[in-house]
């Protein structure tokens, strides 16, 4: 863990999130800054910098878990469709160097962005993560 690490501390529950999902090696959390309601971010337990630093098991974790969110935001959004990002270096757009991956749900006309600059409503933030949370358990029993 780092303790510089914003996604650490959320992981060690000292930094609270709006929570949707956790296995043994992944927690899934809503960005506070929103590219569209219900962005989903999934991120390692351990910390890794990057997926150059990531172990093959950590991304392929991340990976799977990614496709259960997807599934999850789609069906509960009912949104068009679902765009997963991972960056990995500043000058690919990586801005909390810990490994993780966005999952967007998006609507046909919407312009596609990966951050946004906005943070969104605190209330409307739990809601979503709510309803989300109780998708995934729905969705997602048994998946550790």
């Amino acid at each position: 863990m780092s303790d510089d690490c914003i996604f650490c501390q959320i992981i060690e529950e000292k930094a609270s999130c709006y929570a949707v999902h956790e296995t043994r090696y992944t927690k899934t959390f809503l960005d506070i800054f929103p590219a569209s309601p219900g962005h989903c971010l999934i991120v390692t337990k351990d910390h890794y910098q990057d997926i150059f630093d990531a172990t093959p098991e950590a991304i392929s974790m991340v990976g799977h878990v990614s496709t259960l969110i997807a599934h999850t935001v789609k069906n509960e959004l009912q949104c068009d469709g679902v765009g997963i990002f991972q960056l990995n270096g500043a000058a690919a757009g990586q801005t909390v160097f810990h490994y993780h991956m966005h999952v967007i749900p998006r609507n046909a006309g919407e312009e596609i962005s990966i951050h946004s600059r906005v943070p969104g409503n605190p209330e409307d933030l739990q809601a979503m993560a709510e309803r989300l949370s109780h998708r995934a358990s729905t969705m997602l029993d048994g998946v550790e």
